[in-house]
């Protein structure tokens, strides 16, 4: 028996014939396109199709609670879903299965039933395409002159989502701590708005998204997903140089989502002025929040970070040979840690304690690396040779494709190889400007994924590079 909220008017479902079943079937799946798959899940699944009159879809739900939450939440997207397989935009009313003549029986288990649904739905509210690490939060981040600017922000965007700091845009090299801090909001968020809708993805996700639904011809969906979130987090956002119809598309979605005061998060590797072919509109709203940089760890912060490790681990490593390997390693915050796993496991295997003697033996590849640097010498040695030119021609202004095809592959290996920076790197080729380089490193990097002459170029300049560095 089913009972409409309103009205007090009840009706007996009478089963469903193969065509109303086939477009419930396809309205659910056009549903499951526009929202997110847990969403789906905890929420859309429950409901159950009665029948289709004049304008108005009639479905069912088991209870008040999800018919109240669908009714608030999702009713839009099932009336467009909709709209996709019958040709016109129905009004969605939601019956329900247990008609309220008993109010003890409503007022009694309710609450237990609701409070089980409410924490699944926490659970599952948010979409992490990035998978979370239990370990990368607030309490496990260590804070020093390096990154304090980019922490303090990151804190008080969880006190003051899309108000704070709207957007946050963190830069920096690889391992300087972007993910530890984003992943640490996306867990804090979490703790404090159970029902918060969170999304956190690279950017090559959500480009690879974009151009699938304008295969499908379906932009609408792709647009109602990502601007229907309390919080957006996008990991590389330089990934959007170069393609001109995403940056349109994001600049749309950006401004829907700072206007109505949801907050956004972006990393990169490049502050956003560095960023090769990116808009100048896009530029002005990456701005528009808080822009810093995530630096390099000075000794004292290297220190913290890998006594913090090695205690994640339930070990302790001590003053002095936690400042030997600190004075060893000085690049970024991934390559400490890899040390720490490293010194640790070999420890236990071994049985022995952590001292000088055993970090020696087990870093020993990693300590004569770091003894032993790549230079762009290294790179311009190993292109010069396999391409037959002149390291003149290469640092010349000449354009022809014999020439900028090896010139923006060393520039490639430079980035990838190396720990010059961008100015070094375009200085060293002919005094280019830092978003040649970043252009011509993303380029090599994109065409290697297509082509697989290129991809293999790559990897045997890169063995001659590191055996004539070693």
């Amino acid at each position: 028996m089913l009972c409409r909220v309103q009205g007090g008017i009840e009706k007996t479902g009478s089963g469903m014939s193969p065509e109303n079943n086939h477009l419930w079937n396809e309205t659910l799946a056009q549903v499951r396109e526009m929202i997110l798959p847990h969403q789906y899940h905890t929420w859309i699944e429950h409901l159950t199709f009665q029948e289709q009159s004049d304008r108005t879809l009639i479905l069912s739900s088991p209870n008040y609670f999800i018919k109240e939450w669908i009714d608030k939440n999702y009713a839009n997207p099932l009336a467009m879903a909709a709209e996709k397989v019958l040709g016109f935009r129905p009004v969605v009313e939601i019956l329900v299965e247990e008609p309220p003549s008993e109010p003890e029986s409503q007022t009694s288990p309710q609450p237990k039933q609701t409070d089980a649904l409410r924490v699944e739905e926490k659970k599952r509210q948010s979409e992490f395409e990035i998978q979370l690490n239990r370990n990368y939060t607030f309490d496990n981040f260590v804070v020093g002159p390096c990154n304090r600017i980019g922490h303090a922000a990151a804190l008080a965007v969880v006190e003051n989502p899309g108000h704070a700091y709207n957007p946050l845009f963190l830069h920096g090299s690889v391992g300087l701590g972007k993910t530890h801090l984003m992943q640490s909001i996306c867990h804090a968020m979490l703790q404090r708005q159970e029902n918060a809708q969170i999304l956190y993805l690279s950017c090559e996700s959500f480009v690879n998204q974009f151009i699938s639904a304008i295969q499908k011809g379906d932009i609408e969906t792709f647009r109602y997903k990502y601007r229907h979130v309390d919080m957006i987090l996008i990991d590389d956002i330089h990934f959007l140089a170069n393609k001109e119809r995403t940056q349109d598309e994001f600049f749309h979605t950006f401004n829907v989502l700072y206007n109505a005061h949801k907050q956004i998060i972006l990393s990169s590797d490049a502050a956003p002025k560095e960023i090769p072919s990116l808009e100048d509109r896009l530029v002005s709203r990456f701005k528009w929040g808080l822009v810093t940089q995530m630096q390099a760890p000075d000794f004292e912060t290297r220190v913290a970070i890998l006594q913090r490790k090695a205690k994640l681990r339930n070990r302790v490593l001590p003053d002095k040979e936690a400042q030997f390997i600190a004075s060893k390693i000085d690049t970024n915050m991934r390559e400490l840690e890899g040390a720490v796993v490293k010194v640790l496991g070999y420890a236990s295997l071994a049985n022995r304690d952590v001292d000088i003697p055993l970090i020696q033996e087990a870093l020993s590849d990693t300590l004569e690396t770091q003894q032993k640097k790549i230079t762009l010498e290294h790179v311009k040695d190993a292109v010069v040779e396999s391409f037959g030119v002149k390291l003149s021609e290469l640092q010349s202004k000449r354009r022809h494709k014999s020439i900028s095809h090896p010139r923006q592959i060393a520039m490639f290996l430079a980035r990838e190889l190396t720990d010059y920076s961008l100015e070094e790197v375009g200085g060293y080729f002919g005094g280019r400007d830092h978003t040649t380089v970043m252009y011509a490193a993303d380029k090599i990097r994109q065409n290697s994924k297509i082509d697989s002459t290129l991809m293999a170029t790559l990897e045997n300049l890169t063995r001659q590079i590191k055996k004539a560095q070693g």
